[in-house]
């Protein structure tokens, strides 16, 4: 061991007359351990947030989406999805047809994305299918004969019981998010009202349009914007309901590189040719992964104060040390010691105190970042926050990160009470010895 740390390490641990010190001592570890252990928590959930998000966004929605502009709906899709399909880094595509409406059912009602899509296509780049758990997706996969949409027949007797329950088995299929389902009060097998914008001209003027669906199934992604807002037909039914024939609104892709987004969707953009209009999952979140760097920016400073005030701590605790080891300074200076090898003596000394709070501060804030993200033990509400709990994940590079800063700000905490002791003169402190 080193001259300088084997004095500063006893030091440490040597009994004071002034029993201050070593509690100015403690309180220096103990803030050193609960910035390093605050940052790492508030690091973890600020990580966890952005890749829950993320992975729930992705996962509910396309990477590169292409539009028709100025246009009523793609038309010749089924020749352009082929064609585009082979572009480089294109692994999955699907048609969909988007517009909104209003689902009701009696008196309880809510506006909905209702969401026409060919489920062998969907699943490929979206897992909001995969995630029904009541009921089954395969419901809207294309019939052997498609009948016409129905309405349910309002007024009936006990003889005609057996044909009105034919007809709700032969309305068509929808799947509900699990919240827009409680919202109006629907279950499996129930009967929906959906009602399109798209009206129909009539001779007493344009009226809406609307048509009843039966529910086949009720997804759960965990994600509220989705499960409050989404629901999904087949393909041919939402081009019945709003009367566009067989078009699409949007060609969705999947790709293999999720941060290549906006060069593969101008590649795609320019492959479709004139009157498309690509956008990304960047772009279309880009003000909310923007909320979330800002959020982790305040946070290294305003619990970087913790390690501050723990920095002034040890600053203190020093010159109180220098204050009360004048006589052994002196000492070991008469003894030959260097002043540098004194001031290394101090400046091993809030090291120390630094290291031991920084690596406590590590295993704490490890340790409560797992067990948060493991357990779930916070708890959210999912109608302000999108998601029903806290999400925790710790990098082991913000751990990196926060070491070298706690360190750092211990090491600069030391330069002024080192160089202090190094200009003790020996001969003035043994002077009245």
């Amino acid at each position: 061991m080193r001259f300088e740390l084997f004095i500063a390490s006893r030091y440490l641990r040597a009994k004071r007359r002034q029993a201050v010190i070593g509690i100015i001592t403690a309180i220096s570890i103990a803030g050193v351990t609960a910035g390093v252990a605050s940052l790492i928590i508030a690091l973890a959930i600020n990580n966890g947030f952005r890749q829950d998000l993320q992975n729930r966004l992705l996962g509910a929605s396309s990477h590169v989406n292409l539009l028709r502009i100025e246009s009523d709906g793609i038309k010749n899709w089924r020749s352009l999805l082929d064609t585009l399909s082979h572009q480089p880094h294109v692994v999955a595509e699907a048609p969909a047809l988007y517009e909104q409406v209003l689902i009701s059912r009696g008196a309880r009602a809510s506006g909905a994305v209702l969401k026409g899509v060919l489920p062998q296509y969907e699943r490929k780049v979206s897992d909001l299918l995969q995630s029904v758990t009541v009921g089954s997706a395969d419901s809207l996969n294309p019939p052997t004969s498609t009948p016409e949409p129905t309405a349910e027949k309002t007024d009936t007797s006990p003889d005609d019981l057996a044909g009105v329950q034919q007809r709700v088995q032969a309305l068509p299929p929808v799947i509900l998010g699990k919240d827009l389902a409680d919202q109006i009060g629907a279950t499996m097998g129930s009967v929906v009202l959906v009602t399109s914008p798209q009206g129909e001209l009539t001779p007493y003027g344009l009226i809406p349009k609307y048509v009843r669906f039966k529910v086949a199934g009720i997804f759960n992604s965990g994600f509220y914007d989705y499960d409050s807002s989404w629901a999904f037909i087949r393909l041919s039914d939402a081009q019945t309901l709003f009367g566009l024939g067989d078009v699409v609104s949007v060609l969705e892709f999947k790709i293999d590189d999720i941060y290549r987004a906006a060069e593969v969707g101008q590649a795609l953009q320019q492959a479709a040719g004139h009157g498309f209009m690509a956008t990304n999952w960047m772009e279309q979140n880009k003000q909310l992964f923007r909320a979330l760097k800002l959020e982790r920016v305040v946070t290294y400073i305003t619990i970087g104060l913790i390690v501050f005030v723990a920095a002034l701590n040890i600053l203190i605790s020093l010159i109180m040390m220098v204050m009360e080891k004048t006589r052994d300074i002196a000492v070991l200076m008469s003894m030959g010691a260097r002043k540098r090898q004194v001031r290394w003596v101090f400046i091993a000394q809030g090291v120390l105190i630094g290291i031991v709070g920084t690596v406590l501060g590590l295993i704490v804030g490890y340790a409560l970042s797992w067990a948060g993200g493991h357990y779930h033990l916070v708890s959210l509400s999912p109608e302000v926050y999108s998601i029903d709990y806290v999400p925790f994940s710790p990098r082991v590079i913000d751990g990196v990160l926060v070491s070298l800063i706690a360190l750092g700000v211990s090491f600069i905490a030391t330069l002024y009470p080192s160089w202090s002791a190094a200009r003790i003169f020996p001969a003035e402190a043994l002077r009245y010895e």
